[in-house]
C-alpha cells in the first residue's frame, strides 16, 4: 500500500500575477521551487486563503529571485494578485517511508515572496 503524503509546501506566498490568456498552470520563482524541492511540470495543489478556492495544476519555472507566483489560464478567474496562497506537492510513500519522511516547508516573506534569511 502507498500513502499520499505531503512532500513540499510553499506556505503563504502572495500571487503576483493572474494571466487568463495562458494555457494553464502556475508559474513559481525558481528560487522558491528549489527551496521547496519542487520540479517544473510537477503537480501541485494550490489553496487560496482569501476566497477558499482550490485547484490542482502543474508548475512552470519562473525567473529566479523574481518572487513571481502567477496563476495561468482558467485559474486566473479564481486567484488574483494580492491573494495569499499555499502551494503543496504530495508524494507516494510506503508506510515505512512516510514514518521517516519530513516534508520541506518554506515560508518566504509574504510581501516579496523571497526567502527569509
Amino acid at each position: 500500500m502507498l500513502l499520499q503524503m505531503l512532500k513540499s509546501k510553499l506556505h503563504c506566498v502572495t500571487v503576483t500575477e493572474a494571466n487568463l490568456n495562458y494555457m494553464g498552470s502556475i508559474t513559481i520563482d525558481e528560487t522558491l521551487m528549489e527551496a521547496a524541492g519542487l520540479l517544473e511540470g510537477e503537480m501541485v495543489h494550490v489553496v487560496n486563503n482569501n476566497n477558499g478556492e482550490r485547484i490542482v495544476t502543474y508548475i512552470i519555472k519562473g525567473e529566479r529571485d523574481s518572487g513571481v507566483i502567477c496563476l495561468n489560464g482558467a485559474a486566473a478567474r479564481k486567484f488574483q494578485p494580492g491573494d495569499v496562497v499555499i502551494i503543496m506537492a504530495y508524494a507516494s510513500m510506503t508506510p515505512e517511508e512516510a514514518r521517516e519522511f519530513k516534508p520541506k516547508v518554506v515560508i518566504p516573506d509574504r510581501h516579496t515572496n523571497r526567502l527569509v534569511k
